[in-house]
Parts: C-alpha cells; structure tokens; sequence
C-alpha cells in the first residue's frame, strides 16, 4: 500500500513538472554581444534557461567564426525560455530596451557588424504585437532621443553557439572583458530591475 501511495505521488510530481513544461514559453533577442546579453537574462527571476547562438541568417548551423565575418547575416542571439506567471514578455522587453543602445544600427558600442544589431525575433502574433507597439510607443516618446532601429522579425531557425559560449560570464568573470563590459551592465541591472532578480 506505502508503494503505490509513493508511486501515485511520482506520477503526480510528474505530470506537474510536465504541465510547468508547457506553460513555459520562448523569448529571442539580439542586443549585440551574445556573452552581455545572456548574462543579464541569467539573472532575471523567471527565467528558467538561456542559451546564445545564432540567428536570421542564410547559412545552416553557422560557426562563430563565420558569423564574425558579418557575410552569413545571421546576428548574436539569446533564446530565453521562461516562466509568464514569473515574468512577463513586457517586462522582458524592458530589460532588453533599457539594457543596450538600440539606436545604433549594427552596432553596440566597439562591437560593429550585422551580428550586432539589436532585433527581437518573435515566436507569436501576441508577442509581435507588443514588441511592435513598445518600439512605437518608445518612439512616440523619443525616449532615447534619436529613433529606435531595433528589428522585430518571425523567429527563423536558431542554431545554439559553441560550448565555450554558453555561461561566458559565470565561467570567465574574471578577464578584462568580462570585467570591463559585462559587470558595468549587469550593475545597472542590479539598479533598475533589483526587484526582478533571482536572490
């Protein structure tokens, strides 16, 4: 009898495990260096997994070298998957428009290229429709005080990078890079989203 109590409830645990599966959703953004971006998302409460790698492109299963030399089209993205009774779209939105420059047409600062822009690959209508009316409303405001560029385009194939990309910033804290580019930005996050962080 204690067997089959503990295998209904295996079975139970499993199935809610399966239905928190599919209540999780995808979200894709391109804000210039995939290591700065992924970092950020990391630590934002909700967000149950992120992943760089590459999207928007011609080229199948491209590698990062390729991707560097701006010719496959593909740009520097991550693909979010998390939790829309955690965090919202919106509020994703937010941290990618407040989190880089999306002024600036294939750039972010030193790094320059069509891997660099800013674009937000949508995987629903719904999620179009606020991308697309944020952007608007962002615009109408002039909040950056010149035009957003950012591009909303239909999710294509992503191709997740190579290994050593993924986690870059948990991994390699310490190099110049990380140090000098990452930690400004995940500073200002800690300021602007405190509230939205995981503890």
């Amino acid at each position: 009898m204690k067997k089959l109590a503990i295998i209904i409830l295996i079975i139970l645990s499993m199935q809610e495990a399966d239905a928190q599966k599919q209540k999780l959703q995808k979200a894709t953004f391109g804000m210039g260096c995939f290591w700065c971006t992924e970092a950020l998302f990391q630590r934002l409460n909700g967000v149950t997994s992120v992943k760089s790698g590459y999207e928007g492109g011609d080229v199948p299963n491209p590698t990062y070298e390729e991707v560097c030399t701006g010719t496959t089209n593909h740009a520097e993205v991550i693909e979010v998957t998390y939790d829309p009774a955690k965090i919202s779209y919106d509020e994703l939105l937010e941290v990618f428009w407040k989190s880089h420059d999306p002024t600036t047409l294939n750039r972010q600062g030193a790094d320059v290229g069509t891997q660099y822009r800013s674009v937000v690959f949508y995987h629903s209508d719904e999620q179009k429709a606020t991308a697309t009316k944020y952007k608007e409303e962002l615009n109408k405001a002039n909040a950056f005080g010149k035009p957003v560029v950012t591009e909303i385009s239909k999710a294509q194939p992503f191709y997740v990078a190579e290994n050593y990309h993924q986690d870059y910033f948990i991994k390699n804290g310490e190099l110049p890079y990380c140090r000098l580019v990452i930690l400004p930005k995940m500073e200002k996050l800690e300021k602007l989203f405190k509230a939205k962080l995981k503890h």
